[in-house]
């Protein structure tokens, strides 16, 4: 077991049953001229973001620990974005801002557009996992939870955009399934002011996990290699 700098108190873990969780680093929530920028959110912290994930997730590779990227995505036909029944077209914000530009349909986080590709520095290595989602959460309607089962994985690191939005939604459901979550602080980056990404961190230290920083996680990258995944239970 390995100790952990976590707050709100130090956390034991064993790193053979870890996974890193990228959620959601697009270019429609990380880029320039990508969905976020196009709705006028602030994405000036995301190329730090994107440096720090693209710090922690060759040291994760390099011991063992699994990296499972998760990315939203709808079909051209918008046909697995909700119908007239589900809210999901009424708030998500690719498929709001597609319904009032319509010179942009088929152009947000539609599959096979750049919008909808992870950035080219956080490209999917050989052995990643890519679980493909059409909710906040990426336990809704995904095989990422039997991905993760059939791995043994029980503690979750978290990184990703937005923290307050598809981080903090697939956190909770992780919380919510008995897994471990810990939330990675400067390596996410919140839609909106501040303020919301500080209330997600409120609420994970609080209610649903533990955080920690990128440099508290590699300096556990860097200790003993564990001796493979260990068989679920």
């Amino acid at each position: 077991m390995l100790t952990l700098e976590t707050r709100p108190e130090p956390l034991q873990i064993d790193l053979s049953r870890a996974a890193v969780v990228v959620v959601d680093m697009q270019n429609a929530f990380a880029s320039p001229g990508g969905l976020l920028d196009l709705a006028g959110v602030d994405i000036s912290g995301a190329a730090a973001v994107t440096r720090t994930i693209g710090q922690l997730l060759p040291a994760a590779r390099a011991c063992g620990v699994p990296v499972v990227y998760l990315q939203t995505g709808y079909k051209p036909d918008l046909s697995n974005g909700g119908g007239e029944r589900s809210p999901n077209p009424r708030k998500e914000t690719a498929l709001c801002l597609m319904r009032a530009r319509p010179e942009l349909r088929g152009q947000l986080l539609v599959e096979g557009t750049w919008d909808f590709q992870i950035v080219d520095e956080l490209a999917p290595q050989a052995g990643d996992v890519v679980v493909l989602k059409t909710r906040y959460s990426g336990f809704a309607g995904t095989t990422l939870d039997a991905t993760l089962r059939v791995r043994g994985i029980q503690y979750l690191f978290f990184v990703g955009i937005a923290t307050n939005v598809c981080v903090e939604s697939t956190l909770r459901d992780a919380y919510f399934q008995e897994y471990w979550p810990l939330l990675v602080t400067d390596g996410a980056m919140q839609a909106g002011p501040p303020e919301a990404h500080a209330a997600t961190i409120f609420n994970v230290e609080s209610f649903f996990g533990w955080t920690l920083t990128a440099e508290a996680l590699l300096r556990a990258f860097s200790g003993p290699v564990p001796q493979g995944q260990a068989a679920d239970h």
